[in-house]
């Protein structure tokens, strides 16, 4: 199947997708969907409710039992054919997320395409997934473990990078036999509704993948209070990541929950401080800052604090903001209406608190439409890590610059958060660079690098950042449970009242 339609020409309903039918929602009612750069409307959305949710659930118990018997093999097959349909359909996949939420071309299109990898990955996992025999200190007994699949699975995902954050949980649970109930963002439902045309085309059985679309309060809460629902994996903020973790501990459900960041990039005097500049401005201008990753909090040693500073401003003040679909732009609109808001409001609340913003800090008013939700790349300086805006999470182009004396010093402010998701280490000291990926309470260290994922390496993050692994093998495993099976080899009669 090639995707033709969606990219400029339609205009119009999606709908809900259960038991591999594209329906409407119970309610017939409808939210719309936005373009953040044009600040127009361009299609609409379910607004489903519990009813909406019933059903899905239903479609997916009905295929759960046959889709976990399936042939591991066979299942694999699926996977790569859906990755094959991805590889010829990236671009469309693309254009409507940047319809949808904003962010550059150059960088959903090279998401887009890289979904097809993890689907491979995942697909080439799909029958290695071994039990092992025990050695026990039982006589008679033969002891082995089998894992299984948890069953129903909620997927509930964020606005930002919506196919991409899909797959690194649909993906491993498909892989290793459970079926799915999705809830895309409000803001960004497109793509996923869209990409459910390949999951039918691929082969997959009725019921297997079923998306709801609609609002958190009441379809994302439907998901999670669903009794028939194992497990909730969940990417968004830190606030809505323990509301849905409470909520599951009252079912006693599995949890993966990928959360809010407020990760230090810090750059040492002996940094090769060009790739340091380019790292800063990658870790929280790319996507304009709308990472979980975004290396939000800038640690300067105050030896090179100067000299990096002006080669880091003579940079970010070229960017160019505009069209996402240009291939010149640098820095895109903001996703959301409530997001703009945000951003803008703690640029004010940094300017309040004494920071001093060397660049941006307002609206950009620039070329482009009006209305749309465009926001200056901004950099403060003269921050302190007390500040809420180098400890609360912005999700926007709002860059804290953070000045320290010693290596102790700077690991210590890294630390100095209730997040642990990602951090950045730029030195030429292999020493030091060692010294802080151990140091350093994150779930990722990038050294001279950022804001490098793969299908093959655990992504997950510490304190409120979050619970489980996305990638790599951890990730299949988040989707399994073991059984252990004991087999006696030699039956007697011996005391029965008596724990063997």
């Amino acid at each position: 199947m090639k995707l033709e339609k969606f990219r400029t020409e339609f205009s119009g309903d999606f709908h809900n997708f259960i038991n591999n039918e594209f329906v409407p929602p119970v309610s017939n009612e409808y939210l719309d969907t936005e373009d953040p750069y044009t600040g127009k409307k361009w299609a609409n959305i379910p607004k489903s409710n519990a009813s909406d949710v019933n059903k899905a659930v239903e479609s997916a118990k009905n295929a759960r039992e046959s889709w976990a018997a399936t042939n591991p093999v066979k299942r694999a097959k699926l996977l790569f054919r859906l990755a094959d349909l991805i590889d010829k359909n990236y671009d469309e996949l693309a254009s409507i997320e940047v319809r949808d939420n904003g962010k550059l071309y150059a960088e959903m299109v090279g998401q887009t395409q890289y979904i097809a990898e993890y689907y491979r990955y995942y697909a080439g996992l799909a029958d290695k997934i071994e039990g092992r025999v025990i050695s026990t200190d039982k006589l008679n007994m033969f002891n082995y473990t089998l894992f299984e699949p948890l069953g129903i699975i909620g997927m509930i995902t964020p606005w930002n990078s919506p196919l991409m954050l899909l797959t690194w949980k649909l993906a491993p649970a498909l892989a290793a036999g459970n079926v799915a109930v999705i809830k895309p963002s409000e803001f960004t439902s497109s793509s996923t509704v869209v990409f459910m045309n390949l999951i039918k085309d691929a082969g997959f059985p009725p019921g297997v993948v079923n998306v709801v679309c609609g609002l958190g309060i009441e379809a994302g809460t439907a998901i999670v209070n669903h009794p028939d629902i194992a497990k909730i994996a969940f990417t968004g903020s830190d606030q809505s990541g323990q509301i849905i973790y409470e909520a599951a501990a009252k079912g006693i459900k599995h949890v993966c929950l990928e959360l809010g960041g407020k990760s230090p990039n810090i750059v040492f005097e002996d940094a090769d401080l060009d790739a340091a500049v380019a790292g800063v401005i990658s870790g929280i201008f790319a996507a304009s800052g709308q990472t979980c990753i975004a290396g939000s909090r800038l640690l300067v040693q105050s030896s090179i604090y100067k000299k990096f500073m002006t080669k880091l401003l003579d940079v970010a003040s070229k960017a160019k903001v505009g069209n996402p679909m240009l291939p010149d732009t640098n820095v895109g609109p903001v996703a959301t209406k409530p997001q703009f808001k945000k951003v803008l409001d703690y640029i004010d609340i940094g300017k309040s608190e004494g920071a001093k913003c060397l660049l941006g800090g307002d609206v950009f008013k620039g070329d482009g439409p009006q209305g749309g939700l465009m926001v200056q790349p901004t950099i403060f300086t003269e921050c302190n890590n007390n500040m809420r805006i180098a400890r609360e999470e912005i999700f926007g182009p709002v860059l804290s610059t953070i000045i320290f004396d010693t290596e102790d010093q700077a690991f210590s402010i890294a630390n100095d958060t209730a997040f642990g998701l990602g951090a950045g280490i730029w030195t030429n000291d292999i020493g030091k660079a060692h010294n802080g990926a151990s140091r350093i309470n994150a779930g990722t260290v990038w050294v001279n690098t950022y804001r490098v994922v793969s299908y093959t390496s655990p992504f997950g993050g510490y304190k409120r950042s979050g619970i489980g692994k996305e990638g790599g093998i951890e990730a299949i495993m988040e989707y399994m449970q073991t059984k252990s099976v004991w087999i006696c080899t030699k039956p007697n009669t011996d005391n029965p009242f008596v724990m063997k």
